[in-house]
């Protein structure tokens, strides 16, 4: 698995078909691990071959994601004692151009999005600051700076998943579904996304719950929203859990931790541009979906252009109301009905999105292991299909790829949560 990998970060996004083999065969050579494997595992095995598998794609240009041009670039004007939402990067290099400062410049040059502020939060933003302090001037020395920081923050996820498992007295090879995952290793480790950090201060917050720590782990939750706002949807989840709804120490904890998070936009009323960053990114943009392109057709067919405004709001609303309807009618009353609830949630705001790209789902992946749903490990194959649409200038999403993805997160859904309960050997 380890060559494939490094080969495949090698891989150009737009050579869907060469990118689509060798993952395969990279999952494939997971799947073959898990199955090989015996029941009892070697702790400093696992850990080792994960993290070679993650310094395969150590010394590469992320190529299947420009993202981390926008994290240098915020990173580079916190540097310079500037902030990165209170002007776009076009209005700052016009305000700012100087052709001496060719590393500006070439960050400047290769941005996908130059024309809105930083959609980033805070706690993100300390990350990208980490990053241009450590580039000194050349791109490669900050992405390699924020990846190391991004691969210890997977070995935390590790040794929490390894603890947890054990302490759910669940298989430890449970592990294997993430830590071996290729989906995981390219698009944290190789493509530099925060997904990775987000599901260890979920996995901090859990583990917090099982030692009765309950406002470090309130804590942790704050920090996994500070880190991407998404886990804010899990707060019904919380609000309907009986060990925590009315137990101070933990909302403390928490909003102490958002309260930090976020005091930064604060500054030059930073939150409008922010908000107003979010608000276009949710109405403006869409790839990889399923429900919403559904619904979208109805809507040229019914009103003869794309409704994305209105379907935008309709299914936020729409998810809004099923994480309520679900928390109340679950109310977990033990730590690990609260992980499948979570495990839920992100599906239907996953299932609902206009947009699913496809480290979104990581996450979930992780939390999926202590809930023995197999959704999310299907998905985490079916993802890749979301590449296709890299491979042709306008990126055209095909259909046929789509559907072939979808139908393994349908045929997930099925097992998980339509079928009769019957044990499910692959995962156990």
């Amino acid at each position: 698995m380890m060559g494939i990998l490094f080969f495949l970060s090698q891989v150009p996004r737009e050579e869907f078909g060469l990118t689509f083999l060798m993952f395969s065969l990279a999952f494939a050579g997971m799947v073959g691990l898990f199955f090989l494997s015996e029941e009892k595992v070697n702790f400093r095995q696992i850990l080792l071959v994960g993290l070679l598998l993650r310094f395969a794609v150590l010394w590469f240009v992320p190529n299947w994601s420009d993202d981390y041009v926008r994290f240098l670039w915020d990173g580079e004007l916190l540097k310079l004692s500037q902030n990165p939402y209170t002007l776009t990067p076009r209005e700052w290099q016009e305000a700012n151009i100087n052709p001496e400062n060719a590393y500006e410049n070439q960050l400047f040059e290769n941005l996908n999005s130059p024309d809105y502020y930083s959609v980033y939060p805070p706690l993100n933003q300390a990350v990208f600051w980490l990053g241009a302090v450590a580039s000194q001037g050349f791109v490669w020395n900050g992405i390699l700076a924020i990846r190391l920081i991004l691969i210890l923050g997977e070995i935390g996820v590790f040794l929490l998943l390894w603890r947890l498992l054990a302490a759910f007295q669940l298989p430890q090879k449970q592990i294997f579904w993430y830590w071996f995952n290729p989906l995981a290793v390219m698009e944290i480790a190789g493509n530099l996304h925060f997904e990775g950090l987000v599901l260890l201060f979920l996995l901090a917050a859990i583990w917090g719950i099982q030692k009765g720590k309950l406002g470090i782990s309130g804590g942790f939750w704050g920090l996994a929203i500070g880190m991407k706002l998404l886990p804010l949807m899990l707060g019904p989840a919380f609000l309907a859990f009986g060990k925590v709804k009315r137990t101070a120490w933990f909302w403390t904890g928490t909003i102490v931790a958002i309260f930090f998070c976020f005091v930064p936009l604060l500054i030059d009323n930073s939150w409008r541009n922010f908000l107003e960053s979010i608000k276009l990114y949710q109405g403006k943009f869409e790839f990889n979906a399923s429900i919403y392109y559904l619904l979208r057709e109805v809507g040229f067919w019914i009103k003869g252009y794309n409704t994305i405004a209105d379907l935008t709001k309709g299914l936020s609303f729409l998810t809004f109301t099923l994480i309520l309807y679900f928390s109340w009618k679950r109310r977990p009353t033990t730590t690990l009905e609260l992980i499948d609830l979570w495990v839920l949630i992100y599906l239907i705001y996953l299932i609902l999105q206009p947009v699913v790209h496809p480290w979104y789902i990581l996450p979930a992946l992780g939390l999926s292991l202590m809930s023995r749903k197999v959704t999310f490990l299907l998905w985490s194959f079916g993802a890749i299909f979301s590449y296709q649409a890299y491979g042709n200038e306008a990126f055209h999403e095909n259909p046929l790829f789509l559907t072939l993805e979808y139908s393994l997160v349908v045929f997930g859904i099925y097992w998980d949560y339509l079928r009769q309960k019957r044990n499910l050997n692959f995962v156990s």
